[in-house]
């Protein structure tokens, strides 16, 4: 997800998607410790993705 898009994004929907990433990231190192995952990228991108939305909550939390 790119970081304009998120820019748009209130925090109840960020704090959402965070969420939801946080699952994935569990649920991906789970498949990782099984040797099931298909695709390793995908652990990476999640990882990044929820970097930028911290990023994104910190910023707005601090332009208040």
């Amino acid at each position: 997800m790119k970081a304009s898009e998120l820019r748009k994004m209130n925090l109840f929907e960020l704090n959402t998607e965070l969420h939801s990433l946080l699952r994935a990231q569990f649920g991906l190192r789970m498949q990782l410790a099984t040797q099931q995952i298909s695709n390793p990228n995908q652990l990476k991108k999640v990882r990044r993705d929820i970097a930028r939305i911290k990023t994104i909550l910190t910023q707005k939390s601090n332009d208040k």
